[in-house]
């Protein structure tokens, strides 16, 4: 009777998908154990709670607790198929010499995942930009603005962007934004140098009344100087350079 459970238990271990082997088998008498076991992660050596174990022989099985722990009735050369989401399903049996009072461990290999590129996304609050300085603003309007704003293109432009260079040259709108961004420029530029050139400075650094002044100024802002100068140090030595030349002319 033994020998026909044997070969019996044989047959199921072997079609059952087990790891036992035939060699594995011989000399060892099939008897009825009660298993105690327990089921770890291979990684981290942590309990796996809720993992499948079923006997591959009759189909039998049983759910590990949240500890790993499980218990079930088998013959000592069973195959245990164990599975659990998201590990890898493990295929093992008992050592026939396996003692039933020590706990058998399974370990489980968890499945890696490869993730393709995330993008998140996500609203928030607006926020207040009360006291927080900002760039400093450009001078000319943005409707006054060109392509390159007010510079000349190169000559190598006509070659490698002949379309933008010949714009630049022929389109009458273009040249009358640049006539008002000279204008607006030229206005600017008067206003900034006007607390440095007056009638007043001029009459205080020549010594001429007021009408000798005009007649000198008009000779002065003939020769656009004031161009050329960006502090009150360079006019006042405008006025007087040129004075001396106006002096000499009208000798």
């Amino acid at each position: 009777m033994k020998k026909m459970i044997f070969i019996f238990t044989l047959f199921f271990a072997l079609v059952g998908g087990g790891p036992l082997v035939a060699q594995d088998l011989i000399g060892i008498d099939p008897i009825l154990i009660h298993l105690n076991g327990q089921v770890l992660n291979q990684d981290d050596g942590l309990p796996v709670p809720y993992v499948h174990v079923v006997n591959m022989r009759n189909h039998a099985g049983t759910t590990t607790n949240s500890q790993g722990r499980f218990s079930m009735e088998m013959l000592n050369v069973d195959s245990l198929a164990v599975s659990a989401m998201g590990f890898m399903k493990e295929y093992v049996h008992v050592p026939p010499k396996h003692h039933p009072d020590s706990l058998f461990t399974i370990w489980l290999r968890p499945i890696r995942f490869a993730i393709g590129e995330v993008e998140v996304k996500g609203r928030s609050n607006a926020i207040s930009m009360e006291g927080i300085s900002t760039g400093k603003p450009v001078d000319i309007d943005p409707e006054l603005r060109g392509d390159a704003f007010n510079t000349k293109p190169p000559w190598y432009a006509a070659v490698f962007s002949p379309a933008s260079f010949l714009q630049y040259h022929i389109s009458r709108k273009e040249r009358q934004k640049r006539e008002v961004r000279s204008a607006i420029i030229s206005e600017k530029r008067w206003e900034y140098l006007s607390q440095y050139y007056s009638k007043e400075i001029v009459m205080e650094l020549t010594g001429l009344n007021e009408e000798e002044a005009d007649s000198f100024m008009i000779y002065f802002n003939s020769k656009g100087i004031l161009n050329e100068v960006n502090n009150n140090y360079q006019v006042r030595e405008a006025i007087l350079e040129q004075f001396e030349l106006y002096q000499q002319e009208m000798e």
